[in-house]
């Protein structure tokens, strides 16, 4: 079964980013904020951003751990200084202080452990994960501050494949104004990334959410993104069945692990439960 992922980046950059200037225009903004994680997402977002909107009208927030993302602030700052982003345009905030505030707090309350959510994270140690999850969410928080200071709105950078995988927390990296990538496949992303002129340490550095010190996306999932977007690709996009991908040129535990995750996952896109 053919499985063709490739785009042309060109008109995909153009759609974007006629989408991202008519967006916010319509909304009533001239300005955006998004997180830069030093990430493949975030910089193909802020780029797409740059040439919807200019320079002067794109705002970032880095948001280190303390030490934590040390790396991943420098490769921020790679892409700040390549797109040409306005100095006075950046917030570099340490959220450690914070956030090691409100995780102290919890554990001086809890008399026993949380119990994972989801089967995923049984194997993640739970302290690591709410943590994890509070540094998430602290971004987040911070970002919409600062969306509200520069009378700007939240730039996403959610791909497809997080987004159906539930790769986010809740409340947390998919809280946004607008999502210019979401749309796409991981693998895709990086072919418009190659287009945009991305530093290409940027687009082959290993995915991470920067939650613990080693962690990787694909760590985590235990399947690279480039198998996920096959089988999310025939799975939703095909709407094909379980017994057809597996003939599919896919291994048959690669398409196991990937429906498990969308399938415990689920929740996230159905909640808060109503009545």
């Amino acid at each position: 079964m053919f499985i063709d992922l490739s785009l042309n980046p060109a008109k995909t950059a153009v759609e974007i980013v006629r989408f991202i200037k008519n967006t916010v225009h319509n909304a009533g903004f001239s300005k955006v904020v998004v997180g830069l994680s030093g990430g493949i997402d975030s910089a193909v977002s802020a780029a797409l951003a740059l040439r919807a909107l200019g320079a002067s009208n794109v705002y970032v927030g880095l948001f280190p751990y303390g030490e934590l993302n040390k790396q991943a602030v420098e490769d921020a700052k790679l892409i700040i200084g390549q797109l040409g982003i306005p100095p006075s345009n950046v917030a570099l905030i340490d959220i450690k202080p914070l956030v090691d505030v409100i995780y102290s707090s919890s554990e001086a309350r809890s008399s026993r452990p949380a119990s994972p959510a989801g089967r995923q994270a049984r194997t993640i140690n739970i302290g690591s994960l709410r943590k994890g999850n509070i540094m998430v969410r602290m971004r987040m928080i911070q970002l919409f501050d600062l969306s509200k200071k520069f009378n700007a709105l939240v730039l996403g950078t959610e791909n497809k494949t997080e987004h159906l995988l539930g790769y986010f927390t809740r409340f947390g990296d998919e809280a946004s104004d607008i999502e210019p990538i979401r749309h796409l496949y991981k693998t895709q992303v990086k072919q418009l990334a190659q287009y945009l002129g991305i530093p290409e340490k940027i687009i082959k550095k290993a995915p991470t959410a920067g939650m613990w010190q080693g962690q990787t996306d694909e760590g985590e999932f235990s399947f690279t993104y480039e198998e996920a977007d096959r089988i999310l690709y025939l799975f939703v996009d095909k709407q094909k069945t379980e017994e057809e991908i597996m003939t599919a040129g896919v291994s048959r535990k690669g398409v196991k692990k990937v429906l498990d995750r969308i399938r415990a996952n689920e929740f996230k896109h159905e909640v808060p439960y109503v009545v």
